[in-house]
């Protein structure tokens, strides 16, 4: 009864990434629970696109984040080069930071994903750090340069 246990360990050098989660039409909620909610008037999701509602949908969820260090909203400041949607409702956002050291670099990422998810019509999002071209002060747009006293 009181054998020694062994744990044994084994070092690898990478993991692969498990599959993203994705809403799929096949999926099937529970309907009781949103039965009232879901008898009520539907919202029009807008069509996808560059140009589309949908995408200033998202810029304007992107516009509520906020650098910490910095009282000006990331895509104000010039961290988001891109926004790309397609027809399925999968978003994409290219962005940097300020710097690779930035402390916010685990955190932001991650916010920026849970912020365009939540936003209606959007049924995936992907966030791409890139690093190429590096941010500098002159990517912010006028109004932060305005809020920061740089104008």
């Amino acid at each position: 009864m009181n054998k020694e246990r062994k744990i044994e360990t084994e070092e690898v050098a990478a993991v692969a990434t498990p599959p993203r989660a994705r809403v799929t039409p096949e999926f099937e909620r529970k309907r009781d629970y949103l039965a009232g909610f879901l008898s009520g008037e539907k919202e029009e999701v807008p069509e996808n696109g560059k140009g589309s509602d949908l995408q200033a949908s998202v810029v304007e969820a992107l516009k509520s984040i906020y650098d910490p260090e910095i009282p000006v909203d990331i895509y104000e400041l010039g961290l988001i080069y891109d926004v790309a949607i397609d027809e399925d409702g999968d978003a994409v956002v290219t962005m940097t930071l300020t710097t690779p050291h930035c402390p916010v670099a685990e955190s932001l990422p991650n916010e920026v994903e849970l912020r365009v998810l939540s936003v209606p019509g959007i049924r995936d999002a992907e966030v791409k750090l890139v690093w190429d071209p590096p941010w500098d002060p002159s990517r912010m747009s006028d109004e932060a340069r305005l809020e920061l006293g740089m104008l």
